[in-house]
Parts: structure tokens; sequence; C-alpha cells
């Protein structure tokens, strides 16, 4: 009964991380979108900012899992970086029936989802 317990708290602590981290993408596309409107940005600038708001996302649903974890926090932040990355890549095929782009993007982001929730599992 304790091990079901603990493995319970386990996916609690992926999902309210997942969950932090997708609500702050959402915020940070929002101001993305009016930022876009007011100040008519280029493509690059937008295209800089959307990677910036997935490293920031996933930073910080990195720090919320390793504040749960406490043990092998990087471990965890690598593991919620790659669900952030996963959870993405279903909704763009969800939406699009097909994947925007080159390999070389999808495994940019990859690695930067990655590397930016183990980077927030590091930090907390």
């Amino acid at each position: 009964m304790e091990r079901k317990l603990k493995r319970d708290s386990r996916v609690m602590w992926v999902l309210k991380s997942l969950l932090a981290s997708y609500i702050i993408t959402g915020i940070l596309l929002m101001l993305l979108a009016v930022a876009l409107y007011k100040f008519e940005l280029n493509e690059k600038a937008v295209s800089a900012a959307i990677i910036a708001i997935y490293i920031m996302a996933t930073l910080i649903g990195g720090i919320i899992i390793g504040k749960f974890a406490r043990v092998r926090r990087y471990l965890w932040g690598l593991g919620l970086g790659i669900s952030y990355f996963a959870l993405l890549l279903l909704i763009t095929l969800g939406v699009y029936r097909t994947l925007n782009g080159d390999a070389a993007n999808l495994v940019t982001t990859f690695v930067l989802c990655a590397g930016g929730g183990m980077g927030g599992g590091m930090l907390s």
C-alpha cells in the first residue's frame, strides 16, 4: 500500500510540474501575441521568443519537480523536459496532422526542452 502511494505521488509530481510548465507557456505565448500585435515583431524575433519560452517553461517545471523529488533532481528535470517535448509533439500532430519543419528543428527543440528541464532540476 505504501509503495502505491509513493508511485502515485511521483506521478502527481510530474503532472503538477507539467501543468505548471504549460500554464507558464500559455501565459508567455499570450504576452508574445500582444507584443507581436503592438510592436509588429519580425519572424526572427518571434522565433527567438518562442525558443526562450520553451526554455523558461521547462526550467521552471524542472525547478518544481526538483523541489518535489529532492534526490536525482537533474534526472527528474530531464524527464520533465522530455515529457514536455513529447506532449508538445503530440499536440502538434493532433492539430496539424503532420510535423511542421525539418528534423533539425525537432532535435533542437528536444535538446532545448530536455536541457531546460535538467537545468531547472539542478537549480532546485
